[in-house]
């Protein structure tokens, strides 16, 4: 105990490892459902699932314990959702390539994350992207989350005529969704810690009993990793043509990550005096290490997990609570049988939730200033309807310094904005070419 008292400083921060490992196990319950729906989304992609569900929770273990030991914040990591999304349905189905030439940009953005993350420059480069175009990214990637569970759940269906239309909304996937969504959010207004993952094994036991999907075990040793150990292509992801897709990758991670550390180090009462968080260097090196080598070993971008902040709410202050995070998504590689178990439409309630959450941000952007929101509308609107997170950003960017210029405000965009706008129009200019 004194070992740990002294490595983690826990006196310092008013705590104690009782405390700490209660915060990182009611972190772990809010975010454990990552574990069973990243397997999913990535499955879509023609990766092998068993792979992915172990590539999950080892990338998720590593980038917690990295976090902790080395940043000493209680802060957890695992695959991000939304860029799971990217990962599969914009880059893979959406652009055609293959999913290890997507792991070679996920990797490629890993190494980029980490030199901004070592150089002086990673403050400039992250107050050079707008607030508004931050916060429109995060409910764009919702919105697309939305669509990808609606459609999995049998909620939306294809159309010739509108391209969208309602689905079959008494079959018994999508009113178990629609239950699992509902469930979830009341557990949530009751601050119930772990919504989601009971939502997401109730629903799936109701499907059980009701023989809609079967059951294929709970406990067993973890499947192989060899289908995704270090297949990733990182000579095509290279190429001009994945520009945008490494852009958007690095730039939703960077900001992700950027505003969960100041977000849960406020909660948790860790900024200095000036509000700047101490060794944000570590801790992005943290989450992009993380991020490297979970491409490796097969699975998409791995970032900070804005639920940490509900360990912080049950006392956790300091690294111990994210390396009890690391354990349990360590001991979870022996459900990989539950993992096959949960049904798509299970996991579809806890992507609705999530978009609830990250719908939030639109509270905060300027809708008194038109040319803050519209870019914000356009950027928040183009993600889901193009299935593409890097399009969307890039519209975002074009149409923010666009309306900046013409309409007087050309000082409030950065030169960085000016400069990634004429490199996104000479992207769709190259790619229609």
């Amino acid at each position: 105990m004194q070992i740990l008292n002294r490595y983690f400083e826990l006196d310092r921060h008013g705590t104690t490892v009782r405390t700490e490992v209660m915060a990182g196990l009611t972190t772990f319950l809010t975010m454990a459902y990552i574990a069973f729906v990243n397997p999913q989304i990535l499955a879509d992609a023609g990766m092998d699932r068993g792979a992915v569900f172990v590539a999950t929770c080892v990338a998720a273990a590593l980038g917690c314990a990295i976090m902790g030991l080395y940043a000493n914040y209680p802060i957890a990591q695992a695959p991000g959702m939304g860029l799971n999304a990217f990962f599969t349905y914009g880059v893979v189905l959406g652009l055609g390539y293959p999913w290890q030439t997507a792991l070679g940009a996920v990797f490629v953005s890993g190494v980029c994350f980490m030199a901004l993350s070592v150089l002086p420059v990673r403050e400039w480069v992250i107050n050079a992207f707008p607030r508004s175009l931050k916060l429109a990214t995060s409910a764009g990637i919702g919105f697309l989350l939305a669509i990808i569970a609606m459609q999995n759940a049998g909620l939306v269906e294809g159309s010739e005529a509108t391209l969208v239309t309602l689905g079959d909304v008494t079959a018994a996937p999508a009113v178990l969704a629609v239950v699992g969504l509902v469930l979830i959010a009341a557990l949530e207004a009751r601050r119930v810690t772990g919504g989601p993952i009971i939502g997401i094994l109730t629903v799936t036991a109701i499907g059980l009993a009701l023989g809609v999907s079967p059951f294929r075990g709970l406990v067993d040793l973890p499947p192989s990793i060899a289908p995704t150990l270090f297949v990733l292509d990182i000579g095509a992801a290279l190429d001009i043509a994945l520009f945008g897709v490494i852009f958007a990758f690095l730039f939703t991670d960077l900001f992700d990550t950027a505003g969960t550390l100041i977000g849960v180090a406020h909660q948790a009462d860790l900024l200095d005096a000036e509000g700047r968080l101490p060794r944000v260097r570590k801790a992005l090196i943290a989450d992009s290490t993380a991020t490297t080598v979970g491409a490796l070993l097969g699975t998409s971008p791995v970032t900070s997990y804005i639920e940490s902040a509900a360990g912080v709410k049950a006392g956790g202050r300091t690294g111990l609570t994210a390396v009890t995070v690391a354990l349990l998504f360590l001991a979870t590689l022996f459900l990989s049988p539950l993992a096959d178990t949960i049904p798509p439409y299970a996991t579809a309630a806890a992507l609705l939730f999530v978009t609830c959450l990250m719908a939030r941000s639109f509270v905060d952007i300027e809708w008194s200033d038109i040319t803050e929101s519209a870019p914000a509308v356009v950027l928040a609107l183009t993600i889901p309807f193009s299935f593409s997170i890097a399009d969307g950003i890039a519209a975002g960017f074009i149409t923010y310094a666009v309306i900046k210029v013409l309409s007087g405000h050309r000082r409030e965009a950065s030169p960085a904005v000016l400069a990634l706008a004429a490199v996104f129009i000479a992207r769709f200019i190259w790619l229609d070419g």
